[in-house]
């Protein structure tokens, strides 16, 4: 080591050594004898509560490390080493400011009408948007029918357009409805597969569109079905499966058989998702006919049908009036608009025959809510009404439909619909499922019912060419003679008569009329036969 380095050593030391053991402050007399731990320099910490550090620095509310007058290890010599544990403790402090001086908001002022509950409205069972998404959703899966003008209207002084439901593959309206349903079943109910009961139009449109879709289904029919019935659901791939003697007794099996086998048994009910694809009937019908007034809508069994055109055709255009037709055998939403609530039992009897299972369906009360809300009118047509309507439609239109289809123009023609005169006019025509043997039979009733057919007796005496006098006269009045029978002996009073009953059919009402005046006045012992 160099003398520089020696000399700079030895200051150093002597420094050190000055600081340690030589006193740097002036003690006060009444300070001498306190202990070391007292003094100032040792004090690590705030000289009293609130106050500030001497010396480190305050950083972000901690204070900083203060440097140490003493050196840790220089403590042990004075027999401190329990006491700060060779090391040196650290405090937190808090800097605690001035109260912040905080101005007060002026009071608020809140009217009357904040202090009013106001009621959420109700959540809708079926909205315009549940319509126009079914409509998307089965357009690939349903042909857009066609709203024709009818050739019936310059007779009953307004613009009347058919909506032809009945074009549909099955058959019905109901293919909407059912098509949507599906599509909308998870993908393990459409696995698992459906199963229906009953021969009606939903069963046949749920048969049809089911196999269209993959999903497997099973039709459970009472034995007393009849045979080409049976066909048609095999012919679009359904399993059929015969079972019990009644409609009540299938519908028990196939509820049996969704339970044991985890199938979805369906029926025709107030489900969303099938109103919303009747609805579609309306956006249709306001899409093809413009400047439309009413819609009249058949509600014989389907009242979906009524409720969902009705929720789309308001939604449209309110102005548009929307009519429902019942059955008057079976007014089950007349009755219920009296009493304000969904009639459950109808003490009525309507010919099953003609109106299919009208008695096993009900009046939800979703879809009660849906029609008393939207439906401005709601009126009932006669069993008679109803088939000369189906008659007008095999003549003026070229197609056979059946009742419940028919019941929209029958209210046209019964005249139960006035306010209509000069409007232009919609009517929905919902299906056209009827056994032959019975389309015939409502045909010849429906003739006899318009004044069409006429069935008469008249007695003749016994002398060549009686008879063919008579047949002369109807030959000259131009009718077809049907049927005739010559009966002989008929009647004990009367020696040398005989008793002729024929049944001719005339073109029209004007024609029987002139016949019937024609008749009377050449055979006054002419008598017609109640219809």
């Amino acid at each position: 080591m160099n003398f520089a380095a020696q000399l700079f050593y030895s200051s150093y030391l002597s420094e050190r050594l000055e600081r340690l053991y030589s006193p740097r402050l002036a003690l006060k007399d009444n300070e001498e004898n306190d202990p070391f731990w007292q003094r100032e320099e040792l004090r690590l910490g705030p000289s009293q509560p609130g106050g500030s550090y001497k010396g480190g620095p305050i950083s972000n509310g901690t204070v900083g490390r203060r440097p140490t007058l003493i050196e840790p290890e220089r403590l042990k010599d004075f027999g401190e080493e329990e006491l700060l544990n060779g090391d040196v403790k650290v405090y937190d402090t808090k800097v605690v400011g001035g109260p912040e001086i905080m101005l007060m908001d002026p009071p608020k002022v809140r009217r009357l009408s904040e202090f009013r509950i106001v009621p959420r409205p109700q959540a809708q069972y079926l909205r315009f948007e549940d319509i126009s998404a079914a409509a998307f959703r089965i357009q690939s899966g349903i042909q857009k029918t066609p709203c024709t003008y009818s050739r019936l209207s310059k007779q009953f002084g307004m613009e009347i357009y058919l909506k032809k439901e009945h074009l549909h593959y099955t058959g019905s309206v109901k293919e909407r409805g059912v098509l949507y349903l599906l599509t909308s079943l998870t993908q393990e109910q459409q696995r698992k597969g459906v199963i229906v009961a009953t021969d009606c139009n939903f069963s046949m449109a749920v048969a049809h569109h089911a196999v269209e879709l993959k999903v497997p289904v099973f039709v459970i029919m009472p034995s007393c079905c009849a045979s080409p019935r049976l066909r048609i659901y095999r012919d679009y791939g359904a399993m059929v499966i015969s079972y019990g003697s009644t409609g009540r007794d299938s519908q028990n099996h196939a509820s049996h058989l969704a339970k044991e086998n985890g199938y979805l048994y369906l029926e025709e009910d107030e489900n969303a998702a099938y109103l919303a694809g009747l609805g579609t009937v309306g956006m249709e019908i306001y899409e093809q006919v413009p400047k439309l007034d009413a819609v009249v809508v058949p509600a014989a069994g389907q009242y979906g049908l009524l409720a969902g055109t009705a929720a789309a055709i308001k939604h449209l255009s309110s102005r548009i009036l929307v009519i429902g037709v019942e059955p008057e055998g079976f007014p089950l939403l007349l009755q219920s608009l009296k009493t304000d609530g969904p009639v459950k039992d109808m003490q009525t009897n309507p010919n099953k025959k003609l109106y299919g299972d009208l008695m096993e369906r009900s009046l939800g009360a979703n879809t009660f809510q849906l029609a008393k809300k939207l439906v401005d009118k709601v009126i009932s047509v006669s069993e008679e009404d109803s088939l000369v309507a189906m008659l007008r439609f095999q003549e003026f239109e070229r197609s056979t439909v059946d009742m419940e289809g028919a019941m929209g123009l029958a209210a046209i023609l019964a005249g139960k619909l006035p306010e209509l005169k000069g409007k232009k006019v919609a009517v929905v025509v919902s299906s056209a499922n009827m056994e032959l043997e019975l389309v015939r039979q409502c045909v010849d009733r429906a003739l006899v019912l318009d004044d069409r057919v006429s069935k008469f007796s008249v007695q003749l005496g016994e002398w060549p060419g009686d008879m063919a006098k008579l047949l002369d006269v109807l030959s000259r009045e131009d009718v077809r003679l049907l049927d005739v029978c010559h009966r002989r002996h008929s009647d004990k009073s009367e020696l040398f008569k005989a008793k002729v009953e024929c049944v001719v059919e005339t073109r029209d009402k004007t024609q029987s009329a002139q016949l019937r005046k024609t008749l009377s006045e050449r055979y006054p012992s002419i008598c017609w036969l109640d219809r």
